[in-house]
């Protein structure tokens, strides 16, 4: 076997595969992907390097929705009560401080805590594009590349979506803060995207997104959904009732009518939040086989309510999850909420299986972003987690329902691209993420 040849040999005790675990299971990756899955104890080939992972390996974990610079937000926003649009004014502030440098130190102390959480791919919602005021940097790309440089110093891998944002809500111009959000017109925000598509950056995948309908134009979104080229296009929706009642005072329709009749609904969409939908919004969404991304722990903290997921995923649509603001980084408390909100909804137990919750956790949130991970498959990226059954939290549990039981303190090993990067909440290269965090928050808020 040829030195380019060889590859790295991961012996799980347990790993969950197909839906179910599998016992004594043998790994092996090549250039970042599986190459083989095979039971404990096939003949390792020469130059491979071994590696034992215990408790139950899963397929690395996917946040389909962050704001990495809304973590400096985290532990600040809840002496004062109010609602979302009161926290929104201290993001804003937040905002308005960052530079393409701060951007980049706070998004990869924030991507070192998603990895050494489990999660080995993250889907960027970005819209921080310019300088306050709007003038844009010499690079008019440099917030985003600043944030793909973060992803790839820490070693996650990245789905940047690039927001359109035009508009400070309907028939009203952006403020002065929202003024480094937008291009000024869909045209501008393209040829920027575009340009951002033919940097030579390998491993940058780029999607496409609207902020929401209240801040891109009826007449601009069909150009947002044709600039998605097939690949993921997300758009928050429906995450208040504000927004919903401002559009058909606008309008006369709803968020959802008004993304379907800019035909930009189809299965490559993504709608984050999606809480307050009507009925007719609900058999849109599934009919048109969408994701829905719903991130349990933001919209706890933001008091956004409960959204009608069961309902969503009967009529047809796909799961997935996100962390949004990063309140708290735990896969397992992310797919608990979803089970949690509607076991507090509808009195019901086991709405969704754990095995269900897993997969929207690992599969369905990489779908959703347009990567390719989140299964323990031949041809799959290499992207491993082991999760302890011996703690304090999962000891004595039934491997097949860790994610209601486990935490991120449980994740022992991630292997990304075949490739270990965190052991026990630790980055291999730069450590505990608690003091890259901790200078990361102070120089974004200077």
């Amino acid at each position: 076997m040829t030195k380019d040849a060889a590859g790295a040999v991961f012996r799980c005790a347990a790993a969950w595969i197909d839906g179910a675990v599998r016992r004594d299971v043998q790994i092996r990756a090549v250039g970042g992907v599986i190459a083989s899955l095979s039971d404990a104890g096939a003949p390792i080939a020469t130059g491979d390097t071994v590696e034992s992972l215990a408790g139950l390996v899963v397929p690395g974990f996917a946040d389909a929705h962050s704001h990495a610079f809304h973590r400096a937000l985290r532990g600040l926003t809840h002496n004062s009560g109010g609602t979302f649009w009161t926290w929104r004014d201290l993001m804003y502030s937040l905002a308005d401080r960052l530079t393409p440098d701060t951007l980049r130190d706070l998004a990869f102390a924030t991507y070192v805590e998603l990895l050494c959480a489990g999660y080995t791919s993250v889907g960027e919602f970005h819209y921080l594009h310019h300088q306050p005021g709007g003038q844009r940097y010499a690079d008019p790309n440099a917030m985003g590349l600043a944030v793909a440089d973060a992803a790839q110093r820490a070693g996650i891998d990245l789905t940047l979506l690039d927001v359109a944002y035009l508009a400070g809500g309907f028939g009203t111009a952006v403020s002065a803060v929202q003024q480094r959000f937008s291009d000024g017109t869909v045209q501008n925000w393209r040829e920027r995207v575009e340009e951002l598509r033919r940097v030579p950056r390998p491993g940058l995948r780029v999607g496409v997104a609207a902020h929401s309908v209240r801040a891109v134009p009826a007449r601009d979104l069909p150009v947002v959904a044709e600039a998605a080229l097939g690949g993921p296009l997300h758009a928050h929706l429906s995450e208040q009732h504000a927004e919903n009642q401002a559009a058909l005072a606008a309008t006369g329709l709803t968020p959802t009518q008004l993304l379907a009749e800019a035909g930009a609904l189809g299965p490559a969409t993504a709608l984050v939040h999606a809480t307050h939908l009507t009925r007719d919004d609900i058999d849109t969404i599934g009919r048109y086989r969408c994701f829905a991304v719903i991130c349990p722990t933001t919209e706890a903290d933001l008091a956004d309510g409960l959204g009608p997921v069961a309902s969503v995923a009967l009529a047809g649509a796909r799961l997935a999850l996100g962390g949004d603001q990063h309140v708290i980084v735990d896969p397992f408390a992310q797919a608990r909420g979803i089970e949690y909100g509607e076991r507090l909804s509808s009195g019901q137990r086991g709405v969704f299986s754990p095995a269900r919750l897993l997969d929207m956790a690992t599969r369905e949130s990489h779908a959703a972003i347009g990567s390719p991970g989140g299964r323990l498959a031949v041809g799959a990226p290499a992207d491993l987690v082991a999760i302890r059954i011996d703690s304090a939290r999962t000891s004595g549990a039934d491997s097949g329902q860790l994610v209601m039981c486990a935490s991120a303190a449980d994740v022992q090993t991630v292997v990304v691209g075949g490739v270990v990067r965190a052991r026990s909440g630790n980055h291999v290269t730069y450590g505990d993420p608690g003091p890259l965090l901790a200078g990361a928050i102070a120089r974004a808020w200077r």
